[in-house]
């Protein structure tokens, strides 16, 4: 663990629902420096459905964290999802001027927000012109209020401070932007299963063109062989991280697990299938595979089987120094369960 903390660079805290990732990155001329990256397991119960349900234990956790890792950064980015409370939509408007924009965001939100308006946060980014003349293309997103209060609260009274709340389907773009730039002109699915939730998100040519939030994750693969073999939690999870525990073996489980990769794998598909029936979308190259689920046994392969993409498991470290001192073996092994952190850790302040 490295503590030389970079002045503008800020802790990126992904507030998943088995665990809770940090990771800091210092600026160079030509990328970033980790400067640290630490994780730790919470209990099952403090984030369900994506929504805080314990904020108390949580913030314990998160101070359990930052002791763990010895974290001397307050400012903090933090990110949420979830299809229930979070809402991303590609809409094409006439051309205005940011400023007009601004005036007219909250009618405009209206049409697509199937909450009340009252009760969202929201925020946009115009893509520029769009294919039709006199139009341009915006990113609407919408967060439910309450959702996104719960977090916050959580994170400040662990004494953290919020600076920035983006959604998981970016922090995925800005991760693999800061790892992949030569593939930046492909279309490419760029896939994060959580725990609870897979987030997707589809790039034409590097810009966002189609994101989604799916309730599966890969705490379907803990029930089942919790089910299954009658285990606890944590012998469920240790299982699934290929260790044999109470005489259970890797390969007893693997049927299991295989069953629940499917099930991942149809939702995964159906999102593809979706996006793939808008005619003016370019067809996809491959998919690129990162969470904690992308480290079950067999979900890649699943992965490529079903959909019949070439399936690559994301590095959120591939090109970003590691120090010495940091062992890069081992934090390759796990690096997928740093994607969303890392892409949190890229952002700074006054960036959009």
């Amino acid at each position: 663990m490295i503590d030389i903390f970079g002045p503008k660079s800020l802790l990126g805290l992904d507030i998943g629902s088995s665990s809770i990732k940090a990771v800091q990155l210092k600026d160079l001329k030509t990328g970033y420096e980790l400067e640290l990256f630490d994780f730790l397991p919470i209990d099952s119960d403090l984030i369900v459905e994506n929504v805080v349900a314990d904020s108390e234990k949580l913030s314990g956790a998160i101070r359990a964290l930052v002791k763990k890792a010895k974290i001397k950064t307050k400012n903090t980015v933090i990110s949420i999802s979830g299809h229930s409370s979070v809402i991303i939509k590609r809409i094409t408007l006439p051309d205005m001027t940011e400023e007009v924009l601004n005036e007219n965001i909250r009618y405009e939100a209206e049409q697509y927000v199937p909450f009340g308006i009252d009760d969202v946060n929201l925020d946009y980014q115009i893509l520029g012109p769009a294919e039709e003349p006199g139009q341009i293309d915006v990113i609407l997103v919408a967060v439910k209020k309450d959702v996104l209060s719960s977090y916050i609260s959580a994170v400040k009274d662990a004494g953290l401070t919020p600076v920035i709340v983006d959604v998981d389907a970016f922090t995925l773009e800005n991760m693999y932007g800061a790892n992949y730039k030569t593939e930046a002109s492909r279309s490419v699915a760029l896939l994060n299963v959580g725990a609870s939730n897979t987030t997707i998100n589809i790039l034409k040519s590097g810009i966002s063109a189609f994101t989604r939030d799916s309730s599966i994750g890969s705490r379907n693969h803990t029930e089942a062989l919790m089910n299954q073999f009658s285990l606890s939690y944590e012998d469920a999870e240790r299982i699934k991280a290929g260790a044999t525990v109470n005489g259970i073996t890797p390969e007893q489980a693997a049927p299991v697990l295989d069953s629940v990769s499917e099930d991942i794998v149809m939702e995964i598909n159906h999102s593809l299938d979706f996006f793939s029936d808008s005619p003016e979308m370019e067809a996809i190259e491959g998919l690129w595979l990162g969470g904690g689920g992308a480290l079950v046994k067999g979900l890649k392969e699943k992965l490529s089987d079903m959909t019949g993409y070439p399936v690559t498991l994301l590095n959120p470290f591939k090109d970003i120094k590691i120090p010495k001192g940091i062992d890069a073996a081992y934090l390759a092994s796990i690096a997928p369960i740093a994607t969303i952190a890392v892409g949190l850790a890229t952002r700074r302040l006054g960036d959009r």
